[in-house]
């Protein structure tokens, strides 16, 4: 979206974030960010796009009234109510208050569009109590059966209030100044096997360039693809579990690959996916002849260096 409306965009980290006056970083320094990706332009980086991720690690430790202050919590906040609002924000430029003597930039927040993102876990089970088990009009006793588990969650989030962000933990002043509440639905198999292949640097994409670097091809098939995102559901961590699966199904034909030649061409089966191994074809005689050139170089090497020690 930045990149279409050409304006700056920043990434903020809502879990290193504390309340003024308490180790850690200040919500200002969101604003520092901003400035400079925007190479500090005020005037563009008073338009900029701000997304602050991890946003539900900064609810209430408790639904009490807390005798000490939570200050990474339900004090951050307090402390971003009126960025969000819009108000004239005082930046550092060196950021944070080591440097009290330096000249502060006044930035303008009314034109910045803030997006807040997290998880939420553990939010679907506030909604379902909330809305009981009259979940899109399916007979409460067979309402699971007829849905799949990643439907089920997704349609379950969709139905989320503000009210259920007050239970989770968000204090209703916060929640006030982000008037447009969006979930997504969980990761599907052919969402899994979109990430892998389609994106400029596709996971699938860097382990054929690896094979190129070394003159030989590697192919998926798509039944394989398909297992390996199966297997990364599982595993219940998103998109990121597809690169340990992949890896782990690579890393033996990766190591043995150099000594190897002769042979040009890797297909991942369905089979190799599901934990069976890569099966070598028996290596030529050219394959044989290259490989002992390469030790015979080696080892002249290594007595060239001997010497010169």
């Amino acid at each position: 979206m930045a990149r279409i409306l050409d304006v700056p965009f920043a990434i903020g980290d809502a879990t290193t974030l504390t309340e003024a006056g308490y180790v850690g970083e200040d919500v200002e320094n969101i604003l520092l960010r901003l400035l400079q990706t925007a190479d500090f332009d005020l005037a563009q980086a008073e338009q900029g796009i701000i997304f602050i991720d991890e946003i539900d690690k900064i609810g209430r430790t408790t639904q009490n009234v807390s005798i000490t202050r939570d200050v990474s919590g339900e004090g951050v906040q307090q402390s971003l109510l009126k960025l969000l609002e819009g108000t004239v924000a005082n930046i550092p430029p060196q950021g944070g208050r080591k440097h009290p003597e330096q000249q502060y930039i006044q930035m303008d927040t009314s034109k910045i569009l803030f997006i807040c993102g997290g998880t939420f876990s553990g939010l679907h089970e506030i909604i379902g109590n909330r809305i009981g088990s009259q979940l899109l009009g399916f007979n409460p006793e067979n309402a699971k059966e007829d849905l799949p588990e990643e439907v089920q969650l997704g349609e379950i989030l969709a139905q989320v209030q503000p009210d259920d962000l007050v239970k989770f933990g968000l204090i209703p002043e916060f929640i006030g100044r982000l008037p447009v509440l969006a979930s997504l639905n969980p990761l599907t198999v052919d969402d899994l096997v979109q990430i892998m292949v389609e994106p400029k640097n596709a996971i699938i994409r860097q382990y054929e360039y690896f094979f190129e670097i070394e003159g030989a091809n590697l192919k998926f098939a798509k039944d394989a693809l398909r297992e390996i995102a199966r297997k990364a559901l599982e595993r219940e961590t998103g998109a990121r579990a597809v690169r340990s699966i992949v890896e782990d199904i690579l890393l033996d034909i990766m190591f043995q690959m150099p000594s190897r030649p002769d042979v040009q061409n890797y297909e991942i089966s369905l089979d190799i996916a599901e934990g069976g191994a890569f099966e070598f074809p028996e290596p030529t005689e050219a394959a044989t002849t290259t490989t002992t050139a390469k030790k015979g170089r080696r080892k002249s090497r290594k007595s060239r260096r001997d010497n010169v020690a």
